[in-house]
């Protein structure tokens, strides 16, 4: 298991979040991302709880936050090395937004996500 520091994973989200295209972020509205040490379950990396861009209508208005957790000490389990973690990380952000897009779980994994 790779050893990371919380701030340095943390770092690592941030560069991926760097990554999104700003055409993108500028409709990740009402989103917050964490990084959470400990998983629900084994083997989870991240996950998505909140109602897709494509599932909003007018009744949207007056809720809690989408919330996507990335889960540290899973994502550094499963990596060998540094450059391991950092697309892991990559990955599963940018996995974890494109659920935020309305993408399922099929899709993304035929996309290599």
């Amino acid at each position: 298991m790779m050893e990371l520091s919380r701030d340095e994973f943390e770092d690592l989200v941030g560069e991926a979040l760097d990554t999104i295209p700003p055409e993108l972020t500028a409709h990740m509205r009402n989103v917050v991302i964490v990084v959470e040490d400990d998983a629900p379950e084994r083997g989870l990396l991240g996950l998505y709880q909140g109602v897709p861009l494509t599932e909003r209508g007018d009744w949207y208005g007056a809720v809690l936050p989408d919330h996507i957790s990335i889960y540290r000490r899973e994502i550094l389990r499963i990596c060998d090395t540094r450059e391991d973690v950092v697309e892991e990380v990559r990955i599963t952000v940018v996995h974890e937004i494109a659920h935020h897009f309305g993408m399922d779980d099929e899709k993304l994994h035929e996309l290599g996500y």
